[in-house]
């Protein structure tokens, strides 16, 4: 295959953003009422277990109940994400900004957390607060995001969210990195442009009832 075949190949499955967003406008409001709404409710329903939670962090470790670190959302904005502390305190500090399976910075709580995604519940704060969504790429720290390609950076067009289909499908993704001699190059040049191409099909697809699906799927690979 000759290099002006293969840019054509590339041209093919490019997506026209501008096009796409202006298509999406509908689906896009009625994602953000669904988003406020169910928040609302989900974090009412969820504050006695959230007080469970909080008191199991504070007993077995210490530092704070909740992690709050900076991220990339829409437009790429930087805000503080919502997460139940799953590490010792000061974990960015001694090691990577990634998590690798059996990662020993992760607390006896922590790992509870994390396998049953109770972790990422809190982050309900940042759905009502319109920083990110139930369903959208996941949000990357700063670090990442700028070695993101132009074409890329398109994800970055919607409301990050708590699950996306990506996470999915890579739900075993701490072994993965586990099973890698270099983890971050693993993550970086393998994971993450998969990550970002379904990301993109993603948007090619969202609305409502998708975003149900999903979040239904996630469920059930939880539970499995």
């Amino acid at each position: 295959m000759t290099e002006e075949n293969v840019s054509e190949g590339i041209e093919e499955k490019a997506v026209d953003f501008d096009a796409l967003m202006k298509k999406k406008r509908a689906a896009l409001f009625f994602k953000r009422c669904f988003d406020i709404v169910a928040s609302a409710f989900g974090l009412l329903f969820l504050a006695i277990p959230f007080l469970f939670v909080a008191v199991a962090i504070r007993c077995t470790s210490k530092g704070p109940v909740y992690f709050r670190q900076e991220r990339v959302g829409k437009n790429g904005k930087t805000f503080r994400i919502f997460k139940f502390r799953t590490m010792v305190t000061d974990a960015e500090r001694k090691g990577l900004q990634i998590t690798v399976g059996g990662d020993a910075r992760i607390t006896k709580v922590g790992a509870l957390l994390r396998k049953t995604k109770i972790d990422e519940l809190p982050q309900l704060i940042n759905v009502l607060l319109g920083q990110m969504s139930f369903v959208g790429p996941r949000p990357e720290v700063p670090r990442y995001v700028e070695m993101y390609s132009e074409y890329q950076k398109n994800v970055l067009r919607i409301r990050p969210g708590i699950t996306e289909l990506a996470s999915i499908i890579y739900r075993d993704e701490n072994d993965i990195l586990a099973a890698s001699e270099d983890p971050e190059k693993t993550y970086v040049e393998e994971i993450m442009p998969k990550k970002i191409e379904l990301n993109m099909e993603y948007m090619k697809k969202m609305n409502v009832f998708y975003d149900i699906k999903l979040i239904f799927m996630t469920f059930a690979a939880v539970l499995r």
